[in-house]
């Protein structure tokens, strides 16, 4: 006999008599809660819902980026799942609108409820940093060393499915960042096919030359800047002084960038080899129209693209605080809106690929390849 298909309902398959019932917050029903109390739950369960999606985007994304070699083919599925990421977190911020139709005395009638609970502890945000390649050196305490993960524990000190989550995904490695940073350190920098058919790369070379461009580049914007000041300035000997140290930090700021040295901090992966995804990195955005490079170009548009939403998820969550309550303390004992808005400032994971934005050239001023076609569509490595 074969199985017997049982016919399906949207609320069967939806839950929703289920999910209906989960607006209750401390008490057995929501029938006794105020209204404005229902939407704060409702759309905090909203939040954890996308979290739930963007956790398993980001897993997955992270997943394919840990195979030896990365398919060109599977790279617009990276693509798909860090725009779908970005997707969630603009419109998550969205919802940070409908809690400020909560005005500051309906939410003070139900706040103390919340105490000593914070949304610091939503295990699944703190799992998104972490999966993301946020360092625990990189955390903002909420009070000594490893109070974010004392927050996560059951009141009375004990394990909390909150923190078994977080201590999961922080054992779940490589982190997203790794994955990337690896897959790009087997970026062909530079490539040039040899009369045997193989290739070898030069991302030494690349940088020199690069380096190389971007002092003509310098000197010609400072001359020029030079030029105009002296006609406008009573001090021209000063603003000639100025605006030679202006230009001497940028060119030795992109010297200091391509070239690390010795410069990695202790746990940190080699200087050589963040020396190699940065020059990754510049190639990529310097070379972007090649057939070959068009791919893993994007992939660094949509992770730049998930970052700058995350960022303007976390500001806007913290003016939504300071607009309904000001800048009290946190219900978990945190600054509030200070440590929101901190949060936003420091937790920036993917500061390389914001840097490459200050060193890029204009596309005459690039440095010639030395085997273009071998970026072309047809041509074997």
């Amino acid at each position: 006999m074969g199985t017997e298909i049982k016919a399906t309902t949207y609320w069967d398959y939806i839950q929703v008599e289920e999910i209906l019932a989960l607006q209750s917050g401390l008490e057995g029903s929501d029938a006794g809660l105020a209204n404005e109390e229902v939407l704060f739950i409702t759309v905090h369960q909203v939040y954890e819902l996308w979290f739930k999606v963007v956790l398993r985007e980001l897993t997955s994304a992270r997943d394919l980026f840990t195979a030896p070699r990365v398919a060109e083919q599977e790279l617009s599925g990276v693509v798909e799942r860090l725009r779908r990421i970005a997707t969630i977190f603009r419109v998550a911020t969205e919802h940070f609108a409908v809690v400020e139709t909560i005005g500051t005395r309906a939410y003070l009638a139900f706040r103390d409820k919340l105490m000593p609970a914070s949304g610091f502890q939503s295990a699944q945000l703190r799992q998104i940093e972490i999966m993301f390649g946020l360092a625990e050196s990189e955390r903002i305490a909420l009070g000594p060393p490893g109070s974010h993960l004392t927050a996560l524990h059951a009141p009375g000190g004990g394990s909390s499915p909150a923190l078994a989550r977080v201590e999961a995904t922080m054992a779940d490695t490589p982190t997203f960042k790794e994955a990337l940073e690896s897959w790009l350190a087997r970026t062909p920098i530079d490539a040039a096919r040899q009369a045997d058919g193989k290739f070898d790369t030069d991302p030494d070379g690349f940088v020199e030359r690069y380096l190389e461009a971007h002092a003509g580049v310098v000197a010609r914007s400072r001359d020029h800047a030079r030029a105009v000041a002296e006609g406008a300035s009573d001090h021209p000997e000063k603003e000639r002084a100025r605006l030679e140290a202006v230009y001497e930090r940028e060119r030795a700021g992109v010297e200091a960038f391509l070239r690390p040295g010795a410069t990695a901090s202790e746990g940190a992966a080699p200087a050589d080899r963040v020396g190699l995804v940065r020059a990754a990195i510049l190639f990529l955005e310097t070379y972007r129209e090649l057939p070959l490079l068009a791919w893993p170009r994007e992939v660094l548009a949509a992770v730049l693209e998930v970052e700058q939403a995350f960022v303007i998820f976390r500001q806007r969550h913290a003016r939504m605080v300071e607009r309904v309550i000001g800048r009290r303390t946190g219900t978990g004992g945190s600054a509030g809106v200070a440590y929101l808005d901190q949060t936003a400032v420091e937790y920036r994971i993917f500061r390389d690929l914001w840097a490459v934005r200050t060193m890029l050239l204009p596309a005459d001023a690039t440095p010639p390849l030395r085997d273009g076609g071998f970026y072309e569509f047809g041509v074997e490595g």
